[in-house]
C-alpha cells in the first residue's frame, strides 16, 4: 500500500477479478472469493464486484480433484481494477503466451495485479517484475530466483507492495496482502471487520518473517506470550521496554527475545510498533481526538513519533488518511 493512491469511496466498488487455470489452487482460489466475492450484508453492501476468469479455452481441473466451470467472461477480466493470480500449476510450468500477453495488457491499462504464493510465476514470466521486488514462498524461492534474476526477491517477507504489483508468499500471508489491499481501498475499520469474519488477525505488515525456523516456544512460553501480548494491546499507552515484557512474561530478557520472535516472527519492540500503528488507524477513522491526543493513547508519547511511524507504513500522514476515511464528520476539521 505504501506507494498507492488510496480508494476514493465515491468511485464505487472496485472489480476483482480471480484468474483461473487448469491445476487450479483450490486453497488460494478460496482466499480470494472469501475476502473479494462474499456478501457483506453487516457493512450495508459488498465492497467488491467479483469474477472468476479463464484465460485457457481447456477443461480447468482443480486441486482435490475438482472440474471448475469459471463464469467470468474475457469482458470481465479486461475492465477488471484489480487481477489476482491464486497460485499457478507447478514451478517448472510454463505460462502460456497468450495469459502474458493479456496480464501485460489490463496492467498497462492501469488494473492492480496481486500473486499468491506460486502465482509470482505468472507475473515474472508475462516480464513485469524485472527489477522490481517480489517476494513468494520461501520453498519457491530458489527456483524462483534462478528463473528470473532480474526480479529482486525479498525472500522472508510475507508480501511486497510495489505499488500496482502485490506479491505474497504462502497461502496464509495471501490472506495478509488481501486484507492489505481492503485496508488500501476502504481503511482500518473495514479490513478489521472482513478479518474478523475470517477469525483472524486483522493485519501483519509485509515485512515481516514469513517463516519460522526456529520451534515454537515449549513449556507453557506461547501461552505466556499470548497473554502478554493481549495485556499490552489494552495498554498500549503505557512505557514497554523490553526488560519489563520479560519480567511479565516471567523471562530472562535473553530468552524473552528469542522466543517471542521464534512465536511472531519479528522482534517484540517491532510488534509493539505495529500494533500502536494499527489502533492509529481505527482512532483516526473513528474518533475527532487530535493527532497529538492519539499518539498518547497509542503510545507513541508524541506526534513528532507517531508521524514518522505512520508515514513508514503508509507514506501519507495521519491527517490525510484521516480525511479519506474519517467516519466522524467532526474528526476532518482537527489539527494536529
Amino acid at each position: 500500500m505504501t506507494k498507492q493512491t488510496l480508494l476514493n469511496r465515491s468511485e464505487g466498488r472496485p472489480r476483482v477479478v480471480a484468474l483461473v487455470y487448469d491445476g487450479l489452487c483450490t486453497f488460494e482460489y478460496g482466499i480470494v472469493a472469501e475476502v473479494f466475492g462474499l456478501p457483506r450484508p453487516e457493512m450495508g453492501g459488498d465492497l467488491y464486484h467479483f469474477a472468476s476468469v479463464s484465460l485457457e479455452n481447456k477443461p480447468i481441473h482443480a486441486a482435490g480433484g475438482l472440474i471448475v466451470n469459471a463464469s467470468g467472461t474475457r469482458t470481465d477480466f479486461e475492465n477488471a481494477d484489480i487481477i489476482v493470480i491464486p497460485g499457478w500449476r507447478g514451478k517448472d510450468e510454463i505460462v502460456p503466451t497468450s495469459i502474458c500477453k493479456e496480464i501485460r495488457a489490463v496492467h498497462t491499462r492501469g488494473a492492480r495485479l496481486l500473486s499468491i504464493c506460486s502465482g509470482v510465476y505468472v507475473l515474472a514470466a508475462a516480464g513485469l517484475l524485472n527489477g522490481r521486488s517480489a517476494t513468494t514462498h520461501w520453498r519457491y524461492v530458489e527456483d524462483f530466483q534462478a528463473k528470473f534474476p532480474e526480479v529482486i526477491v525479498r525472500a522472508n517477507d510475507l508480501y511486497v507492495d510495489e505499488g500496482d504489483i502485490v506479491t505474497s508468499a504462502g497461502s496464509s500471508a495471501g490472506i495478509d496482502a488481501c486484507l492489505h489491499i481492503v485496508r488500501n481501498d476502504y481503511g482500518a475499520k473495514i479490513a478489521n471487520s472482513v478479518a474478523r469474519r475470517l477469525v483472524m488477525h486483522s493485519h501483519r505488515q509485509g515485512g515481516q518473517a514469513q517463516f519460522i525456523e526456529q520451534p515454537l516456544p515449549k513449556n507453557g512460553g506461547d501461552h505466556r506470550l499470548s497473554e502478554l501480548m493481549d495485556d499490552i494491546r489494552d495498554r498500549l499507552a503505557d512505557t514497554h521496554e523490553i526488560a519489563s515484557m520479560a519480567k511479565q512474561a516471567g523471562m530472562s530478557t535473553r530468552t524473552f527475545q528469542r522466543r517471542f520472535l521464534a512465536f511472531t516472527g519479528i522482534p517484540a519492540m517491532q510488534w509493539l510498533t505495529q500494533e500502536r500503528v494499527s489502533r492509529s488507524f481505527l482512532l483516526l477513522e473513528t474518533t475527532d481526538l487530535s493527532v497529538e491526543s492519539i499518539s498518547h493513547a497509542v503510545g507513541f508519547g508524541n506526534s513528532e513519533t507517531m508521524r514518522y511511524h505512520f508515514r513508514r507504513t503508509l507514506a501519507v500522514s495521519p491527517l490525510e488518511y484521516r480525511k479519506r476515511f474519517s467516519t466522524s464528520p467532526a474528526s476532518t476539521a482537527k489539527v494536529a
